[in-house]
């Protein structure tokens, strides 16, 4: 099983890697050094969903609920490479195999690493030299949490319990590699009543006057009849801007 984990800051989408090393030595055997999703084996004690929790526990002592199970990968030409192959073998496992993916949707700022942890993050367009089938995994759910998000609540897990307007437009922003009008895309969140107004305010970057912070309500979202997205309005206006 592996996971998916996501994380957004103010400039990218990034996502979390485990270095992969393995120096045997000799010449007959490559040297690995690169980087692999986050993963460990499905023991029959454990449930698909206490695994994934059990692979994010290697990394955080934080619990996060918001995990989803994504689909499940066994080609027989997951492992391609020699490195792969010795990489397996060092580890007793079977070149053909299956696995589980989860991911995981948060700010970046939730998982905080450690110094010389084998951990890292990668701003999602700027990806190292991944093994096995990973980039291919990293492409597919990132291509699942753009499609996710125009339909699904997903966006607010990715910003700050309590977010600004404009953290939540440029969490969109980024997601989607588009541009937003501004004072459109406020008007159609400030209409959604899920998007629950609060007394508190922060100061944002270097502007002076603090800003209006916001959460989202799950329980207003779960009874609304129709759940149309927030920038649905916005997207429809700015392709129709790209065709013209």
């Amino acid at each position: 099983m592996e996971c998916v984990i996501f994380g957004l800051d103010t400039d990218n989408l990034s996502v979390l890697l485990k270095k992969r090393t393995l120096n045997l030595f000799d010449d007959n055997y490559p040297v690995i050094d690169d980087w692999i999703l986050p993963g460990q084996n499905v023991f029959k004690s454990n449930n698909l969903a206490q695994s994934a929790d059990n692979i994010l526990k290697t990394i955080t002592s934080e619990q996060f609920g918001n995990k989803k199970q994504f689909r499940t990968y066994g080609s027989h030409k997951r492992v391609q490479t020699d490195k792969d192959l010795l990489w397996i073998r060092s580890k007793g496992g079977e070149t053909r195999n299956l696995t589980v993916i989860y991911y995981l949707t948060l700010p970046l700022e939730n998982i905080i690493l450690e110094k010389n942890s084998d951990f890292k993050w990668f701003a999602i367009n700027t990806l190292p030299e991944i093994g096995f089938d990973h980039q291919n995994i990293i492409n597919d759910a990132y291509d699942d949490l753009k499609t996710k998000i125009m339909t699904e609540p997903i966006m607010f897990d990715l910003v700050p319990t309590k977010f600004t307007l404009n953290e939540l437009q440029s969490a969109f922003e980024i997601l989607l590699n588009i541009e937003l009008d501004n004072r459109n895309f406020r008007k159609k969140a400030i209409s959604k009543p899920y998007i629950v107004p609060l007394e508190d305010k922060r100061k944002v970057g270097i502007s002076k006057k603090p800003s209006k912070l916001y959460m989202f309500s799950k329980d207003v979202f779960d009874k609304l009849t129709e759940k149309d997205n927030i920038i649905s309005t916005i997207l429809v206006l700015v392709i129709k801007m790209m065709v013209i």
